[in-house]
């Protein structure tokens, strides 16, 4: 107990400054914008709104490239020019293809066909893999085939243009829980679906320049999410944000795919930080709207089948 007393950090015999000038505690440095946003982004992994798979994958370069921040993808279903004229056939190709990449890659990804599979992905240290969208064409023109797509597990189909069959299909999309994806649809098919949809609506691969304020506001009202590619010029990608979040509101805007997977979402995030965005709205960009999105889709076709039974 004495030798205690006697090496007290106060004692007469410190060799520190003059009695009554005590040693200030020294304060940790703040962190800079890029390691707070790698810290955010480590316990906040991006769903990304749009990822094309390879179409011949190679077994040597699997699984295929992503950002290392990719909690969950959603994976194009789109047919290339060739592959089938109807789109029909060669989306079910493709579909069986990505099935099997997924399999090949048991450590890396993992097949999601609801939002509790894919925050189990994430949290086992996968990449959740989500079908869709599927393109327009592939539909043929009929509601069985929407049922067929969600039967196989495809979880969004893009809607490009608003006719009669576009009302129809929207009400079964609503009815099944398959998300509807407005990318490169024109402003008024966009606005002519909003008035029909009960569920939000995603833009998975978004071209906000090609949308006027209303349309994006009208977005945000539906609950809707503008998914905004991540291009090699952050402080432009950084301004497209700053306008979809303005008129969409902070619950309407989020990632589609970086153009630089190396370097990751780190660096958006971090110019982010500088343009003071707070941290809430951050987790909601990185993945929290599009994960709404989905599980308010999912929550509709419930709610709609049950009062159906009812």
């Amino acid at each position: 107990m004495a030798d205690l007393e006697d090496h007290h950090p106060f004692s007469v015999e410190h060799t520190g400054p003059a009695s009554g000038d005590l040693d200030t505690p020294e304060q940790p440095l703040p962190l800079d914008e890029l390691t707070r946003a790698q810290a955010l982004l480590a316990a906040q992994p991006v769903v990304e709104g749009h990822f094309d798979p390879p179409r011949d994958p190679d077994p040597e370069d699997l699984p295929p490239v992503r950002a290392a921040e990719a909690g969950a993808q959603l994976w194009s279903l789109r047919v290339g020019p060739g592959e089938d004229a109807a789109g029909v056939i060669g989306t079910l190709r493709r579909i069986d293809a990505i099935r099997a990449l997924v399999a090949a890659c048991p450590e890396d990804l993992r097949l999601a066909h609801t939002t509790a599979e894919t925050a189990h992905a994430v949290n086992c240290g996968r990449t959740a893999v989500l079908l869709g969208p599927v393109s327009w064409s592939a539909l043929a023109g009929s509601v069985a085939a929407l049922r067929a797509y969600h039967a196989l597990g495809v979880r969004a189909v893009n809607l490009t243009r608003f006719d009669g069959f576009g009302r129809e299909a929207v009400r079964e999309m609503n009815r099944l829980g398959l998300v509807v994806d407005l990318s490169g649809a024109d402003p008024e098919s966009v606005r002519r679906t909003l008035a029909v949809t009960r569920a939000p609506a995603l833009l998975t691969r978004a071209e906000p320049a090609g949308l006027p304020d209303d349309v994006l506001g009208l977005l945000g009202g539906n609950g809707g999410v503008c998914m905004v590619p991540v291009t090699e010029d952050l402080s432009a990608t950084a301004d497209t944000l700053d306008r979809v979040r303005g008129l969409a509101g902070p619950h309407g805007v989020g990632l589609s795919r970086t153009t630089d997977p190396a370097t990751g979402y780190a660096p958006l995030f971090a110019e982010l930080l500088r343009r003071d965005w707070p941290a809430p709205d951050l987790v909601a960009l990185a993945h929290g709207n599009a994960t709404r999105t989905l599980r308010e889709a999912e929550f509709l076709s419930r709610t709609t089948r049950l009062r159906r039974a009812a």
